[in-house]
């Protein structure tokens, strides 16, 4: 049984898993701060890391965002949700940041989606080990931070604000999963007509992760044409 799903777990993968970006030049949306010379595209370019916190609606590119920066600065990235972690789980992460440093000598992000979910004395708990330098802080939310968050947390994070991808983005990120062969459908040589891929646009609303969700089932619903 296990063998059966681990060989077939990849194929099984969502269209959006499977299209999340692996560089900074793929990732689709997010000028305003990735821009020539904007600040986290000078970040990037300068592995200049630091603590913030990624506010924006769902599927604009927050959770992509921090593994690109893990996997640009070559760092530790670890993985945590605010939705089912506690103050054991921060204890062990804290544990784990401290163990890479000291045995190989490499920084850790700790990545904390969902982060308003953390109470306040989850969100306090992280305070000294941020000051201290043990690990690069990395909050994804969706709501304001000045009203989930703690005033302590913020004045050690810096916040970037990401927006709803446009239509040209997402008309861009669709045509990018129609070609792709290995991430994407182009295997499947699909045939969209303008009108309906305008129509799948529209739908998602600026979000990306809706989108390839809503190409996905289309994908599974169309007939073949000689």
């Amino acid at each position: 049984m296990n063998d059966l799903f681990s060989s077939h777990s990849r194929d099984w993968r969502p269209l959006a898993d499977r299209m999340r970006p692996t560089c900074l030049e793929d990732y689709v949306g997010q000028s305003h701060l990735l821009g020539m010379d904007k600040s986290l595209r000078v970040a990037f370019q300068q592995s200049a890391l630091h603590s913030m916190i990624l506010w924006g609606p769902p599927g604009v590119g927050k959770t992509t965002l921090a593994r690109l920066l893990g996997t640009h600065c070559d760092v530790h990235f670890i993985n945590l949700s605010a939705v089912q972690a506690g103050i054991k789980d921060i204890r062990s992460v804290v544990q784990e940041t401290h163990q890479m440093q000291a045995q190989y000598g490499r920084q850790s992000i700790l990545f904390i989606d969902e982060v308003h979910r953390f109470n306040k004395i989850q969100q306090d708990a992280f305070l000294p080990f941020i000051e201290e330098g043990s690990f690069i802080f990395i909050g994804a939310t969706t709501e304001n931070p000045s009203f989930e968050l703690n005033n302590a947390l913020l004045s050690r994070t810096r916040i970037y604000l990401l927006d709803l991808l446009s239509e040209d983005e997402l008309m861009q990120l669709l045509q990018k999963a129609l070609v792709d062969e290995i991430r994407g459908l182009g295997k499947l040589q699909l045939s969209i007509a303008v009108e309906c891929q305008a129509m799948l646009v529209r739908a998602a609303e600026g979000d990306a992760r809706r989108l390839l969700n809503l190409l996905e089932v289309a994908s599974d619903l169309v007939s073949q044409k000689d």
